[in-house]
């Protein structure tokens, strides 16, 4: 039997170090912020939440991969790299906060996403100004901290690596944040260009979006990263790209699904977000080239529409459902899967590295959250 992510993540002690890493840098963030009063200590409780949450999935490929390209556990720079798991953590974090308040989410993880958090403390203080921008502007400030929290891990990490060793790594890095900040400007454009006129250019636009904002940051990066530590040359490297730029797609796809038709238990968002947000998915794009007339005219008068109520949400589910764009979906996941192990089999890795980013893989498509 397949393990869960959950149990793949605490091989080698992967989570529980980066857990630590995680939680030294808010007990010292607490300290810096209490020291300017104690108003600060707020945003400290914020990030600590924020940081609870989460897979850890994206540390663990950096680790596995570089395990699988020769690095060796219980070393200094297995230690380096765990802290960079922590650099890609903070980094997740950051995008996150942002994140949430460029699509209004209402929840994080099963908690109040922190713009709403920080507006309701306003709200229930009776602060002068409006609730909602004093949100927006906490969560942003949030996300700036614990970008500025990244730089700082990463760059802790790499300075007692080789300097040609950490210039690799950095590359990588540095571009990972620039892609996933131009994602996040191409996913805000396409929630504002006309939706559901062509959707052949909806759904070519969705998965430029998916590719730029997540699977590069989900999957293939933190696998480049992992190899990049490890030494491996850009061949080597090229080789991950081939796997894990497929995977991290299929990830994110699978993350649509489960926007719309996953269990709220298991998610930790309530079901329909997605449905209230309007998000521009490639699941969307094909139930609206698949629809009919009356299938089509549901799904403009309601997707977006953030007081929807929980039938409408239901609705909307079943006609995605009618028009067959979830199985449409579960195909493309399934070819993008193939694709990544088919390049995973015949990449050139050690083990137990290689088995290792094999089951996290599985586990990045094949779940219910």
């Amino acid at each position: 039997m397949s393990r869960t992510a959950a149990a793949l993540v605490d091989v080698e002690g992967v989570r529980p170090h980066v857990d630590a890493l995680l939680a030294e840098y808010v007990a010292a963030e607490r300290a810096v912020l209490t020291e300017l009063g104690p108003d600060s200590a707020v945003l400290t409780d914020a990030v600590a939440r924020m940081l609870t949450g989460g897979k850890r999935l994206r540390a663990a490929f950096c680790y596995w991969s570089f395990r699988a390209h020769g690095g060796r556990p219980g070393t200094p720079e297995a230690d380096a790299v765990l802290r960079v798991g922590a650099a890609l953590e903070l980094f997740q974090a950051a995008a996150l906060f942002h994140d949430d308040v460029m699509d209004d989410s209402d929840t994080r993880r099963g908690l109040p996403a922190a713009h709403r958090s920080f507006a309701d403390l306003h709200e229930r203080s009776g602060w002068s100004g409006s609730h909602e921008r004093f949100g927006e502007a906490a969560a942003i400030l949030l996300g700036d901290l614990t970008l500025v929290a990244s730089e700082s891990q990463f760059s802790r990490a790499t300075a007692v690596l080789d300097p040609s060793i950490a210039a690799a790594a950095r590359d990588v890095f540095d571009l990972m944040r620039t892609e996933v900040t131009a994602g996040q400007y191409l996913d805000v454009l396409a929630q504002a260009l006309p939706w559901g006129l062509d959707p052949e250019a909806d759904e070519t636009r969705a998965r430029e979006v998916i590719r730029a904002k997540s699977a590069r940051y989900s999957v293939e990066h933190p696998v480049v990263l992992g190899a990049a530590l490890a030494g491996a040359d850009e061949p080597a490297r090229r080789a991950c790209t081939a796997f894990g730029l497929p995977l991290g797609e299929a990830f994110q796809l699978r993350d649509d699904l489960l926007g719309v038709f996953g269990d709220p238990a298991a998610t930790g968002k309530p079901a329909g977000d997605d449905v209230r947000e309007g998000k521009r998915t490639v699941l969307v794009a094909r139930a609206m080239a698949a629809a009919d007339d009356s299938q089509r005219a549901t799904l403009r008068s309601r997707l977006g529409v953030r007081d929807l109520s929980d039938d409408d949400v239901a609705e909307v589910a079943r006609v995605i459902r009618g028009t067959g764009a979830d199985d449409a979906v579960e195909a493309l996941i399934a070819s993008l899967s193939a694709t990544a192990f088919g390049a995973l089999r015949s990449a050139p890795l050690a083990e137990p590295g290689k088995s290792m980013i094999t089951e996290l893989a599985h586990a990045a498509v094949d779940r219910a959250a």
